[in-house]
């Protein structure tokens, strides 16, 4: 018997390809639904279906889903800028959690039970320990974490009011480093995140790299994050799928690597990778930033089948590196240097 395809919402953007290309590894059959609002055809392998179109629109994802007897939907489709969303919150509510809403309606409709969806550790806010467990209190301090958190309750009410309708919800810490053999990484859209603003400024596309704020409660002063490979985290929802099909029940679940660096540590990294010192210069804090945030992977790791393959940060830094400087037609700083990728 053939397995059910599986639909990645936002399969076209940079989380959602990476899923896709470790979906086809595992053999399944991938649907990809994505507006190309941020995302990018080409991300798209041939091997996987494409359909062009907006997840809020109920009647685009009722076709699709019965036109390709869709067993599970991965959801990544969404805004995703802490700032933009303090500033324009509306669009968050709508692309984020509207729409969310939508397509888990469409889903329980057309019973299709197994639903995936990409949340953030921004539903937590500023922690108030660290690492940080799914049971922690939820107070985002942004519209984009705001957004995430209302969705996740809405899955969670929707599961209740119908059993059969299993979600999980992994929030993802800070995503980071590109498809090891060069076939997918972020594009096309401005960066906002600390690792490829920093490739980019080694790359001559900006004059220096801004460090919001250096007078937080940490070490040194500036914001700590925990770094996650893409792939890994393409392979945790690979893994979070097989959960589902083995009889597995809707979870809440961190998804990062446990540890956390600073802004000044990961700027440290790049320049070691790079072999050169990045311009750089000091601003005032960002609306919306939390101070740390670093996961508490206990319930992942105990409850999927999944071993992180890709976590150095210089594994991180140099697989993004080689991804922005193939875009950019350069071999980029640091990319023939001796140093090991970890």
């Amino acid at each position: 018997m053939t397995d059910p395809a599986i639909l990645v919402t936002g399969g076209a953007g940079y989380i959602g390809s990476h899923a896709v290309l470790a979906l086809l590894a595992a053999r399944r059959t991938v649907i990809v639904a994505d507006d190309l609002s941020t995302g990018a055809r080409e991300a798209v392998p041939p091997r996987a279906a494409f359909h062009q179109g907006d997840i809020a629109d109920a009647a685009f994802v009722g076709s699709v889903l019965a036109d390709h007897q869709v067993g599970a939907v991965m959801h990544f489709a969404g805004s995703l800028s802490v700032a933009e969303s303090v500033a324009d919150p509306s669009k968050y509510y709508r692309n984020n959690t509207c729409a969310s809403l939508s397509l888990a309606r469409a889903c329980i409709e057309a019973g299709v039970d197994h639903f995936i969806f990409s949340s953030s550790a921004a539903v937590y806010g500023t922690p108030e320990r660290s690492p940080v467990a799914e049971d922690s209190p939820t107070r985002p301090v942004s519209p984009y974490g705001a957004s995430k958190a209302m969705t996740e309750t809405m899955l969670t009410d929707l599961a209740r009011a119908h059993p059969a309708f299993r979600p999980v919800c992994l929030r993802y810490f800070n995503v980071a480093g590109a498809d090891p053999a060069g076939r997918s990484g972020q594009r096309g859209e401005e960066q906002v995140h600390l690792i490829p603003l920093g490739i980019e400024t080694a790359l001559g596309l900006h004059r220096e790299l801004l460090i919001f704020g250096d007078d937080y409660p940490t070490r040194d002063g500036t914001c700590e994050r925990d770094y996650i490979h893409v792939s890994d985290l393409a392979e945790a929802h690979v893994a979070a799928l097989g959960y589902l099909e083995a009889g597995g029940q809707g979870a809440i679940m961190n998804c990062g690597y446990g540890r956390g660096y600073t802004v000044l540590e990961v700027i440290a990294a790049m320049e070691a990778v790079f072999g050169r010192e990045l311009p750089k210069r000091r601003v005032g804090r960002r609306p919306g930033d939390a101070v740390s945030a670093v996961s508490d992977v206990s319930l992942l790791k105990a409850t999927l089948d999944w071993t992180p393959r890709h976590e150095s940060l210089e594994t991180i830094i140099r697989t993004a590196l080689a991804w922005h400087a193939s875009l950019a037609g350069a071999p980029g700083p640091g990319v023939g240097s001796s140093a090991g990728s970890g």
